[in-house]
Protein backbone atom coordinates (compact mmCIF):
# COMPACT_ATOMS: atom_id res chain seq x y z
CA UNK A 1 0.00 0.00 0.00
CA UNK A 2 2.91 2.33 0.72
CA UNK A 3 3.82 4.81 -2.02
CA UNK A 4 6.53 7.34 -2.82
CA UNK A 5 5.83 11.09 -2.75
CA UNK A 6 7.70 13.48 -5.05
CA UNK A 7 6.99 17.19 -4.69
CA UNK A 8 8.21 19.59 -7.37
CA UNK A 9 8.27 23.39 -7.14
CA UNK A 10 5.21 23.57 -4.88
CA UNK A 11 3.94 27.02 -3.90
CA UNK A 12 1.05 27.30 -1.45
CA UNK A 13 -1.25 30.32 -1.29
CA UNK A 14 -3.94 31.78 0.91
CA UNK A 15 -5.55 34.11 -1.60
CA UNK A 16 -2.79 36.46 -2.76
CA UNK A 17 -0.47 35.54 0.13
CA UNK A 18 2.33 33.10 -0.64
CA UNK A 19 2.51 30.96 2.51
CA UNK A 20 5.02 28.30 1.42
CA UNK A 21 7.52 28.83 -1.40
CA UNK A 22 9.05 26.43 -3.92
CA UNK A 23 9.20 23.16 -1.98
CA UNK A 24 11.01 20.24 -3.61
CA UNK A 25 11.13 17.01 -1.62
CA UNK A 26 11.18 13.24 -2.19
CA UNK A 27 9.63 11.02 0.48
CA UNK A 28 10.40 7.31 0.35
CA UNK A 29 7.73 4.61 0.80
CA UNK A 30 7.64 2.65 4.06
CA UNK A 31 9.41 5.40 5.95
CA UNK A 32 8.66 8.07 8.55
CA UNK A 33 9.45 11.66 7.60
CA UNK A 34 9.23 14.45 10.19
CA UNK A 35 8.63 18.13 9.40
CA UNK A 36 10.12 20.45 12.03
CA UNK A 37 10.50 24.20 12.33
CA UNK A 38 9.26 27.24 14.27
CA UNK A 39 5.57 28.12 14.49
CA UNK A 40 4.23 29.82 11.38
CA UNK A 41 6.88 28.44 9.01
CA UNK A 42 4.33 26.57 6.88
CA UNK A 43 5.05 22.95 7.79
CA UNK A 44 1.40 22.11 8.63
CA UNK A 45 0.18 24.08 5.61
CA UNK A 46 2.54 22.10 3.39
CA UNK A 47 1.47 18.83 5.03
CA UNK A 48 -2.15 19.54 4.11
CA UNK A 49 -1.24 20.04 0.45
CA UNK A 50 -0.16 16.39 0.32
CA UNK A 51 -3.81 15.28 0.45
CA UNK A 52 -5.42 18.48 -0.85
CA UNK A 53 -6.91 19.38 2.53
CA UNK A 54 -5.38 22.84 2.15
CA UNK A 55 -7.84 23.85 -0.56
CA UNK A 56 -10.81 23.24 1.76
CA UNK A 57 -10.01 26.73 3.13
CA UNK A 58 -11.73 29.40 0.97
CA UNK A 59 -9.26 31.09 -1.38
CA UNK A 60 -6.48 28.62 -0.64
CA UNK A 61 -4.71 26.79 -3.46
CA UNK A 62 -1.39 25.25 -4.47
CA UNK A 63 0.72 25.41 -7.62
CA UNK A 64 3.29 22.80 -8.58
CA UNK A 65 3.31 19.02 -8.53
CA UNK A 66 2.65 16.45 -5.82
CA UNK A 67 3.33 13.03 -7.34
CA UNK A 68 2.16 9.80 -5.69
CA UNK A 69 4.09 7.01 -7.41
CA UNK A 70 4.25 9.23 -10.49
CA UNK A 71 0.60 10.35 -10.51
CA UNK A 72 0.11 14.10 -10.04
CA UNK A 73 -2.47 14.61 -7.28
CA UNK A 74 -3.12 18.10 -8.69
CA UNK A 75 -3.50 16.89 -12.26
CA UNK A 76 -6.47 17.77 -14.42
CA UNK A 77 -9.56 15.77 -13.51
CA UNK A 78 -8.16 14.33 -10.26
CA UNK A 79 -10.90 14.14 -7.60
CA UNK A 80 -9.75 15.60 -4.24
CA UNK A 81 -12.02 13.16 -2.38
CA UNK A 82 -10.22 10.26 -4.03
CA UNK A 83 -6.88 11.83 -3.09
CA UNK A 84 -7.95 12.03 0.57
CA UNK A 85 -8.83 8.34 0.59
CA UNK A 86 -5.33 7.52 -0.70
CA UNK A 87 -3.59 9.98 1.64
CA UNK A 88 -5.16 9.88 5.11
CA UNK A 89 -4.84 12.57 7.79
CA UNK A 90 -4.64 12.39 11.59
CA UNK A 91 -5.10 15.77 13.24
CA UNK A 92 -3.52 17.51 16.21
CA UNK A 93 -6.42 16.90 18.55
CA UNK A 94 -8.30 13.60 18.62
CA UNK A 95 -11.58 14.11 16.75
CA UNK A 96 -13.78 11.02 17.01
CA UNK A 97 -17.38 11.67 16.00
CA UNK A 98 -18.99 12.20 19.42
CA UNK A 99 -22.41 10.70 18.64
CA UNK A 100 -20.94 7.58 16.99
CA UNK A 101 -19.91 4.33 18.62
CA UNK A 102 -16.33 3.11 18.52
CA UNK A 103 -17.31 0.71 15.75
CA UNK A 104 -19.06 3.38 13.66
CA UNK A 105 -16.12 5.74 14.12
CA UNK A 106 -13.81 3.17 12.55
CA UNK A 107 -16.18 2.67 9.63
CA UNK A 108 -17.02 6.36 9.13
CA UNK A 109 -14.50 6.98 6.34
CA UNK A 110 -15.47 3.82 4.50
CA UNK A 111 -19.17 4.79 4.58
CA UNK A 112 -18.34 8.37 3.60
CA UNK A 113 -16.76 7.00 0.43
CA UNK A 114 -20.03 5.17 -0.30
CA UNK A 115 -18.38 1.79 -0.15
CA UNK A 116 -20.84 -1.09 0.29
CA UNK A 117 -19.62 -3.54 2.88
CA UNK A 118 -21.24 -6.60 4.43
CA UNK A 119 -21.68 -7.11 8.16
CA UNK A 120 -19.01 -9.81 8.27
CA UNK A 121 -16.57 -7.71 6.24
CA UNK A 122 -17.24 -4.64 8.38
CA UNK A 123 -16.67 -6.68 11.56
CA UNK A 124 -13.36 -7.93 10.16
CA UNK A 125 -12.33 -4.42 9.07
CA UNK A 126 -13.15 -2.94 12.49
CA UNK A 127 -11.11 -5.63 14.23
CA UNK A 128 -8.12 -5.39 11.88
CA UNK A 129 -8.08 -1.57 12.00
CA UNK A 130 -8.29 -1.46 15.79
CA UNK A 131 -5.58 -4.11 16.06
CA UNK A 132 -3.46 -2.09 13.66
CA UNK A 133 -3.89 0.92 15.94
CA UNK A 134 -3.04 -1.16 19.04
CA UNK A 135 -6.50 -0.49 20.47
CA UNK A 136 -8.44 -3.72 19.95
CA UNK A 137 -7.75 -5.35 23.32
CA UNK A 138 -8.78 -2.16 25.15
CA UNK A 139 -12.13 -1.68 23.39
CA UNK A 140 -13.24 -5.04 21.94
CA UNK A 141 -15.89 -5.47 24.64
CA UNK A 142 -17.41 -2.00 24.19
CA UNK A 143 -17.51 -1.39 20.45
CA UNK A 144 -21.06 -0.02 20.72
CA UNK A 145 -20.06 2.61 23.32
CA UNK A 146 -19.38 6.21 22.21
CA UNK A 147 -15.88 6.89 20.91
CA UNK A 148 -15.89 10.12 22.88
CA UNK A 149 -15.87 8.06 26.10
CA UNK A 150 -12.28 6.94 25.52
CA UNK A 151 -9.22 8.63 26.98
CA UNK A 152 -7.33 11.18 24.89
CA UNK A 153 -4.66 8.72 23.84
CA UNK A 154 -7.25 6.07 23.02
CA UNK A 155 -9.26 8.60 21.00
CA UNK A 156 -6.17 9.45 18.94
CA UNK A 157 -5.54 5.76 18.25
CA UNK A 158 -9.23 5.42 17.30
CA UNK A 159 -8.74 8.23 14.77
CA UNK A 160 -5.69 6.39 13.42
CA UNK A 161 -7.79 3.21 13.13
CA UNK A 162 -10.45 5.23 11.24
CA UNK A 163 -7.74 6.44 8.84
CA UNK A 164 -6.34 2.93 8.37
CA UNK A 165 -9.78 1.45 7.64
CA UNK A 166 -9.92 3.37 4.35
CA UNK A 167 -6.68 1.58 3.38
CA UNK A 168 -4.65 4.64 2.37
CA UNK A 169 -1.18 4.61 0.83
CA UNK A 170 0.10 7.48 2.98
CA UNK A 171 -0.72 8.57 6.54
CA UNK A 172 -0.21 12.25 7.43
CA UNK A 173 -0.07 13.27 11.11
CA UNK A 174 -0.23 16.91 12.21
CA UNK A 175 1.29 17.04 15.72
CA UNK A 176 -0.61 13.90 16.76
CA UNK A 177 0.82 13.86 20.30
CA UNK A 178 0.68 17.54 21.24
CA UNK A 179 -2.56 17.11 23.25
CA UNK A 180 -1.52 13.83 24.88
CA UNK A 181 0.21 12.81 28.11
CA UNK A 182 3.67 11.16 28.01
CA UNK A 183 2.34 7.59 28.33
CA UNK A 184 -0.11 8.09 25.44
CA UNK A 185 2.65 9.75 23.43
CA UNK A 186 4.85 6.67 23.78
CA UNK A 187 1.94 4.50 22.58
CA UNK A 188 1.47 6.67 19.48
CA UNK A 189 5.21 6.70 18.75
CA UNK A 190 5.36 2.90 19.04
CA UNK A 191 2.41 2.74 16.65
CA UNK A 192 4.15 5.05 14.15
CA UNK A 193 7.10 2.62 14.05
CA UNK A 194 4.67 -0.19 13.21
CA UNK A 195 2.71 1.85 10.65
CA UNK A 196 5.75 2.40 8.44
CA UNK A 197 5.83 -1.34 7.72
CA UNK A 198 2.70 -0.76 5.60
CA UNK A 199 2.42 2.98 4.98
CA UNK A 200 4.40 6.04 4.08
CA UNK A 201 4.13 8.20 7.22
CA UNK A 202 4.67 11.98 7.37
CA UNK A 203 4.49 13.74 10.73
CA UNK A 204 4.63 17.40 11.79
CA UNK A 205 6.10 17.79 15.27
CA UNK A 206 7.44 20.55 17.53
CA UNK A 207 9.08 17.90 19.70
CA UNK A 208 12.73 17.56 18.69
CA UNK A 209 13.16 14.35 20.70
CA UNK A 210 10.10 12.86 19.04
CA UNK A 211 11.48 13.57 15.58
CA UNK A 212 14.72 11.83 16.55
CA UNK A 213 12.84 8.85 17.98
CA UNK A 214 10.41 8.17 15.14
CA UNK A 215 11.70 9.68 11.88
CA UNK A 216 13.99 8.15 9.26
CA UNK A 217 14.33 11.54 7.57
CA UNK A 218 13.64 15.06 8.80
CA UNK A 219 12.79 18.24 6.89
CA UNK A 220 13.50 21.62 8.51
CA UNK A 221 11.24 24.50 7.51
CA UNK A 222 11.92 28.13 8.40
CA UNK A 223 10.59 31.63 7.79
CA UNK A 224 12.60 34.83 7.40
CA UNK A 225 10.03 37.04 9.09
CA UNK A 226 6.38 38.04 9.41
CA UNK A 227 4.70 38.21 6.02
CA UNK A 228 7.41 36.12 4.38
CA UNK A 229 6.73 32.64 2.96
CA UNK A 230 7.88 29.51 4.72
CA UNK A 231 10.66 27.56 2.99
CA UNK A 232 12.20 24.11 3.16
CA UNK A 233 15.73 24.81 4.37
CA UNK A 234 17.22 21.34 4.72
CA UNK A 235 16.14 17.73 4.28
CA UNK A 236 18.28 14.75 5.19
CA UNK A 237 18.58 11.64 7.34
CA UNK A 238 17.36 12.47 10.84
CA UNK A 239 20.74 11.75 12.40
CA UNK A 240 22.40 14.19 9.99
CA UNK A 241 19.86 16.95 10.63
CA UNK A 242 20.38 16.74 14.39
CA UNK A 243 24.09 15.97 14.56
CA UNK A 244 25.70 17.44 11.46
CA UNK A 245 23.35 19.77 9.53
CA UNK A 246 24.65 21.70 6.53
CA UNK A 247 22.78 24.94 7.26
CA UNK A 248 23.48 27.20 10.24
CA UNK A 249 19.75 27.94 10.62
CA UNK A 250 19.09 24.22 11.04
CA UNK A 251 21.84 23.91 13.64
CA UNK A 252 20.51 26.94 15.54
CA UNK A 253 16.99 25.49 15.60
CA UNK A 254 17.77 21.92 16.63
CA UNK A 255 20.19 23.17 19.31
CA UNK A 256 17.48 25.42 20.77
CA UNK A 257 19.02 28.78 19.88
CA UNK A 258 15.74 29.94 18.34
CA UNK A 259 12.19 28.73 17.66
Amino acid sequence: MSKRIDVEHLNVYYGDFLAVEDVNINIEPRSVTAFIGPSGCGKSTFLRTLNRMHEVIPGAYAQGKVMLDGEDLYGRGVDPVTVRSMVGMVFQRPNPFPTMSIRDNVLAGVKLNNKKISKSDSDALVESSLKGANLWNEVKDRLDKPGSGLSGGQQQRLCIARTMAVKPDVVLMDEPCSALDPISTIAIEDLIHELKEQFTVVIVTHNMQQAQRVADKTAFFNIEGTGKPGKLVEYDDTATIFQNPREKATEDYVSGRFG
